[in-house]
C-alpha cells in the first residue's frame, strides 16, 4: 500500500499544481490517484477492522473523527495523507486540491461499515465536546452564552438556540458545525432544561434587514474557498450535532443502567426560508413551525453534493416521489402548499410565530415525550440503518466534494455573488 502512494505522490511531484494542468496532466494524475486508491480500498476492506481496533485498544477508547484519520494515517503510512498534507491541502482553493480528502472517505467508509466498529465510532461521537465540558458551570450558573455564531439562552426549562450569523443569512460552514454541538450538548447536560428550540436570528442583509432567517444551507463561498471539510463539516455535522439532536447525547447519568443517553424533545421554528441543510435540519425535530411567508428546498442536484442524511430522511416523512422533486429537481416547498403539510407540524403568520413557539415548548415539555419520540426514533430510523447510510455517505460525498461539476458551480456561485454583494451562502 505504501508502495502505490509512493508512486502516486512522485508522479504528482512532476506536475504542476492542479489548476494548471493539461488535461493531458489531469488525466495522468488522477490515473496515478486511482491506481493507489484502489489498493487502499483493497487493504481497508481486508484490514479495516484490525486497523480500528488497534486504534481504539479494541473499543476501549473512544475517538473523534479527526483523532481516528490522524492516527491512521500516522500509523498506516499510505494509506492517507499525514499532517503536514492536509495542512497544506486545506489553505487551497477547491479547484486546486489533490483531493486527499477521498483517502479519508475510503478509510471512513470501512470503519462504518463494519457492525462493532462503525456502532463504536457513531457512540465515541455521540458523546459531548470538550468546549461543552468546560462551558457547562457558566451557563448552567448563568443561564446564557454567546458562542460566535450561535447564542445559547435558558428561559424556564426550555434551551433557545439561536443561530446568528448575519454576514451569510446562516449559511453552515466548520465553525458554525462547532458553535452547534457544543450549544446541543449544553442544553442536553444542563438538568434545568426540558426542552430546546432552534430558530434563526435576526439579520443585517438589506434584503432581510430586521427579519428572522432560518438557514441558507452550507456556505459555498466556504466550499469554494477549500474551507468546508469533509471530517470536521460534512461528517461531524451528520455524526455530531444532528445526531445528538435526533438520538441523544451519551454521558454518564443516574439513569444510564436502562438509558445510556439523555435526550430531550426539539422544536424547530422556521422565519424566511430553510434552504439545503436547513431543510435537512428540520427532519430531526420533534415540532416544526413554519411563518405563512416561508419556504423549504433542498438543492442538492444544483449544488452538486448530497444532501447529508436527508436522503435517508425525506422519503421516509414526504414520500418517494416529493422527495425526488425536492432533491433531484430542486422544487421548493411553501410554506402554505398542501404538500408543506408532509414537512411541517403548523403554518402561522408570522406575527403569532412567538406565539405558536411558546405553546409548542410548554406542550412537548414532559416524560412521557421523551420517552415516546426515542421509541418513535428508534423505528422509523434503527441505528444500524444509519450506520450504513453514513458509510456509503462518507465515500460519496468525498468524491463530490471534487467532482468538477461542483467545483465549476461553486465557483461560478461565488463569482456572482461577490459581484452582487450577496452574503455567502445565500440563495437569492
Amino acid at each position: 500500500m505504501a508502495e502505490a502512494g509512493d508512486r502516486a505522490d512522485t508522479l504528482l511531484a512532476t506536475l504542476p499544481e492542479p489548476a494548471a494542468r493539461t488535461p493531458e496532466q489531469h488525466a495522468l494524475a488522477t490515473d496515478a490517484k486511482n491506481a493507489a486508491r484502489t489498493v487502499r480500498s483493497q487493504f481497508m476492506r481486508l484490514h479495516g477492522e484490525s486497523v480500528y481496533q488497534h486504534l481504539t485498544d479494541g473499543h476501549r477508547i473512544d475517538l473523534r473523527l479527526p483523532e481516528l484519520v490522524a492516527g491512521a494515517a500516522a500509523g498506516w503510512p499510505g494509506l492517507m495523507a499525514g499532517a503536514e498534507a492536509m495542512a497544506a491541502e486545506q489553505g487551497r482553493l477547491q479547484a486546486e486540491k489533490e483531493g486527499l480528502e477521498i483517502d479519508q472517505g475510503i478509510f471512513l467508509r470501512q470503519v462504518l461499515r463494519s457492525p462493532a466498529s462503525g456502532r463504536h465510532l457513531i457512540d465515541a461521537t455521540a458523546l459531548p465536546t470538550a468546549r461543552a465540558l468546560q462551558l457547562l458551570p457558566e451557563f448552567r450558573r448563568t443561564g446564557e452564552l454567546d458562542l460566535g455564531s450561535v447564542r445559547l439562552e435558558r428561559r424556564g426549562s426550555a434551551a433557545h438556540l439561536t443561530m446568528c450569523r448575519t454576514d451569510c443569512l446562516n449559511a453552515e460552514d466548520n465553525r458554525q458545525v462547532e458553535d452547534m454541538e457544543t450549544a446541543v450538548d449544553l442544553a442536553l447536560l444542563d438538568p434545568q432544561v426540558r426542552v430546546g428550540l432552534l430558530r434563526g436570528g435576526e439579520m443585517t442583509h438589506p434584503r432581510y434587514r430586521g427579519r428572522r432567517v432560518f438557514s441558507a444551507g452550507i456556505n459555498l463561498k466556504s466550499l469554494h474557498t477549500g474551507q468546508i471539510s469533509l471530517v470536521d463539516f460534512l461528517l461531524r455535522r451528520e455524526l455530531g450535532y444532528i445526531n445528538k439532536l435526533f438520538r441523544g447525547l451519551r454521558v454518564e447519568h443516574a439513569g444510564s443502567w436502562h438509558t445510556p443517553v439523555i435526550e430531550k424533545p426539539w422544536v424547530a421554528a422556521v422565519d424566511t426560508f430553510a434552504i439545503g441543510g436547513g431543510t435537512q435540519l428540520l427532519l430531526v425535530f420533534d415540532r416544526v413551525l413554519a411563518a405563512a411567508d416561508s419556504y423549504l428546498s433542498l438543492p442538492a442536484a444544483q449544488e452538486g453534493i448530497v444532501p447529508g442524511a436527508g436522503n435517508l430522511r425525506l422519503g421516509r416523512l414526504a414520500g418517494g416521489r416529493l422527495s425526488r422533486q425536492v432533491v433531484l429537481w430542486g422544487r421548493r416547498i411553501h410554506a402554505t402548499e398542501p404538500d408543506a403539510g408532509l414537512l411541517l407540524d403548523e403554518v402561522v403568520e408570522p406575527d403569532r410565530m412567538d406565539q405558536a413557539v411558546a405553546e409548542s415548548l410548554e406542550r412537548l415539555d414532559s416524560p412521557a415525550v421523551v420517552t415516546n419520540r426515542r421509541m418513535l426514533n428508534l423505528a422509523e430510523e434503527p441505528p444500524e440503518q444509519f450506520r450504513q447510510y453514513m458509510a456509503e455517505f462518507a465515500m460519496q460525498q468525498a468524491l463530490r466534494l471534487y467532482s468538477q461539476d461542483v467545483i465549476g458551480k461553486v465557483g461560478r456561485f461565488s463569482a456572482a455573488a461577490a459581484g452582487a454583494a450577496a452574503p455567502a451562502g445565500a440563495r437569492t
